[in-house]
């Protein structure tokens, strides 16, 4: 039986040629990937790839029109959380409508 040492080492040494096996192959399929592609004049659109790099262009953001504009003159759309200067004007008294712009 061998020693724990022993497969260790027999492990890097199969784990090298795994490697090394791994290269070849793939080396060889790029190769006849090129060749093929050489041999029917294919390119990058034929086979599916995304020509030009670049990401799909996506919807342009615009900016939301100011609901609320507070006395020194902070801003606020209307969307989401409503800022510290709206909710501590609205908590000593004032109403939301007072700030519609």
């Amino acid at each position: 039986m061998a020693t724990y040492k022993e497969l260790l080492a027999q492990r890097a040494m199969l784990e090298k040629e795994i490697e090394e096996a791994r290269k070849a192959e793939l080396a060889e399929a790029i190769a006849q990937a090129k060749r093929l592609i050489a041999e029917h004049g294919l390119t990058a659109a034929d086979l599916g790839f995304r020509t030009g790099g670049l990401l799909p262009a996506t919807k342009a953001r615009t900016a939301v029109a100011i609901k609320y504009r507070g006395p020194n003159g902070e801003s606020w759309s209307g969307r989401g959380k409503a800022p510290n200067w709206l909710t501590s004007l609205e908590a000593s008294g004032r109403t939301r409508d007072e700030f519609l712009v």
